[in-house]
């Protein structure tokens, strides 16, 4: 005699049609998302590192385009150029190469940049990377310009001041 109830190992979890196209309706809208807008970002990538934390948020929005207008917009003025003087600068090494942060030290000071630390790294940074407060991004920008460096990216809470750029180095620039 059966009672019209699956056996305890048998039950399972029906899920209505509409919950499951409304799924598949949004991994599709996520992809066609990433797949126009390149998806080529690399600002989740965090420094692994004792200290250090890695957060990465990201949010998918589609933005209408503006109607262009006849109206011509008032040109911005050019930034005034990096006070290098003013701005502190601690240069790291992480590689096998030594004297490489005090090699590097002395061509940011060559330049203008007022060095105020040499030492080595312990941590895993992908490659030679100019870190900077989120306030001082074009300065990172530019010391990064100036010592052949391509790569960005906004400090580390914790691991690094913040009232400096912080240079890693993996290798010979």
């Amino acid at each position: 005699m059966t009672s019209g109830r699956p056996a305890k190992g048998e039950r399972g979890v029906a899920l209505p049609a509409p919950v499951i196209a409304l799924s598949v309706v949004a991994v599709v809208a996520a992809v066609i998302v990433f797949w126009v807008t390149g998806g080529d970002d690399n600002q989740g990538e965090e420094i692994a590192q004792a200290g250090g934390r890695a957060s990465a948020s990201s949010s998918a929005s589609v933005k209408p385009k503006a109607v262009e207008t006849e109206e011509k917009k008032p040109a911005k003025a050019e930034p005034s150029p990096v006070d290098r003087a003013k701005v502190s600068v601690e240069v790291y090494n992480q590689s096998n190469i030594g004297g490489l942060a005090s090699d590097v030290g002395a061509k940011a000071t060559t330049v203008g940049w007022n060095v105020v630390g040499e030492d080595n790294w312990m941590g895993s940074v992908p490659e030679n990377t100019v870190y900077y407060p989120p306030e001082m991004k074009r300065e990172g920008q530019q010391l990064a310009d100036d010592l052949g460096i391509k790569r960005t990216h906004l400090s580390v809470d914790g691991s690094m001041k913040g009232d400096r750029l912080t240079v890693v180095l993996t290798g010979a620039l």
